[in-house]
């Protein structure tokens, strides 16, 4: 109980700023609720995939996840967002959305928005996790996004590129833009063959 007193009398103003301390602590709390609003924070805390396209920058995911197969049986948390229990999917989904709002606020996002490793893991497991009747009697049963960072097999979406979300259209299609660029997807011995002099044209 001591030190309970011992806490308030620590935070409790001193006796002539006492009006002044709570007009500031009001104004701070309306703050506080004005943003919260504004963000439209408690969206996050549903499933609803509208949240997704609350910054502006991932329109072209959520437009094409729409008109694709996956927009009429699948939201983004479902392949987005850990499945195993509630409490690893709302840490999972607070980590991310905070530094997704960290970045989108302040302006940091890169030219190309790609996937880090840990939403490989979350989405390569729920590729698995929905179409496990596919894939159950193949080795990509045990694929993980780990497994393929360290070149020990393939993600699911190495073949099937366009899934969900078709070819996007983004500032990365613009001409002269920091994109890195992709491997070449033809052998080297072929491109050898292709380059050597005297090759019929």
């Amino acid at each position: 109980m001591k030190i309970v007193k011992r806490f308030f009398h620590f935070i409790k103003p001193p006796q002539g700023w006492k009006v002044s301390v709570i007009v500031l602590m009001g104004i701070l709390t309306g703050l506080f609720f004005l943003v919260l609003h504004i963000s439209r924070a408690t969206s996050y805390l549903s499933d609803d995939p509208t949240a997704c396209i609350n910054c502006h920058v991932m329109y072209p995911q959520y437009a094409s996840w729409t008109k694709g197969s996956h927009g009429q049986v699948a939201s983004c948390s479902d392949c987005h967002v850990p499945q195993e229990n509630f409490i690893r999917q709302y840490y999972f989904k607070a980590s991310d959305g905070l530094r997704h709002a960290t970045f989108f606020t302040m302006r940091w996002e890169p030219q190309t928005i790609q996937i880090k490793q840990a939403g490989i893991n979350v989405v390569q497991d729920n590729c698995i996790r929905c179409h496990l009747d596919l894939v159950d009697m193949t080795s990509l049963v045990e694929m993980s996004g780990k497994m393929a960072a360290r070149n020990e097999g393939k993600l699911c979406w190495d073949c099937h590129r366009e899934t969900p979300h078709g070819t996007v259209k983004s500032l990365s299609a613009a001409p002269h833009s920091l994109v890195e660029r992709l491997p070449s997807a033809m052998p080297d011995w072929l491109n050898r063959f292709l380059d050597s002099p005297g090759k019929e044209p």
